[in-house]
């Protein structure tokens, strides 16, 4: 019987202090949420309400930097520190949407076949006590092995992963379809990049570890 394969990497939540202001992510998302449980324990999510059509000629890159601020611009509003975060992915100039079911999954991953895709991930922070949005957007560029049609069915029945950009998840059986992947932050493929998130928050005032 085909399991899902747990991230081998430690799960638990880092203790934090939260001294100053609430923190608010802007998001529905259910992989974001557990990513920030990694460094906060006291938070809460909002839906952010963004039209996420590219404009015409915008890069990859632009457009997940443009829709993180703008998700965290749509759920601001008080004495609060808004996370917004978006990830595009990209086959060359083509971005990989999610999925949403088997044959376009099937389709997405006979494309990225011993291909290079790049994950742009975005991040937008907007506090009340700092002028200007901290924002930053991670590469990660993920190498496929070649990959047979009845791989790419097997896998893709097993994880079901068409809520994924890309069609794969990286934290679980997806890695197996990989060469290498190639980044500065594991946890921004996974869509937040916490390395540069955590140090954000503690410019911010909040504490971390």
């Amino acid at each position: 019987m085909c399991q899902n394969i747990p991230f081998v990497e430690d799960l638990r939540p880092l203790l934090v202090s939260q001294d100053k202001l609430p923190v608010v992510l802007a998001s529905t998302s259910r992989y974001r949420r557990a990513l920030l449980e990694r460094l906060l324990t006291d938070f809460s999510c909002r839906s952010p309400n963004v039209d996420e059509i590219p404009q015409a000629g915008e890069t990859p890159r632009a457009l997940a930097a443009r829709l993180a601020r703008l998700k965290a611009e749509s759920a601001a509003g008080g004495a609060e520190i808004v996370i917004g975060s978006d990830q595009v992915a990209a086959l060359g100039d083509r971005v990989l949407s999610k999925p949403g079911a088997l044959e376009p999954a099937i389709e997405q991953l006979t494309a990225c076949s011993g291909q290079s895709v790049n994950f742009y991930t975005a991040v937008c922070v907007i506090s009340p006590d700092v002028d200007v949005p901290r924002t930053h957007v991670d590469l990660t560029t993920v190498v496929f092995r070649s990959l047979s049609a009845a791989e790419i069915r097997r896998y893709l029945e097993c994880e079901q992963p068409f809520d994924c950009a890309g069609s794969f998840k990286a934290e679980g059986l997806g890695v197996s379809l990989m060469q290498r992947i190639d980044n500065q932050d594991p946890t921004a493929i996974q869509g937040l990049p916490l390395i540069w998130l955590a140090d954000c928050l503690r410019a911010l005032g909040i504490t971390l570890p």
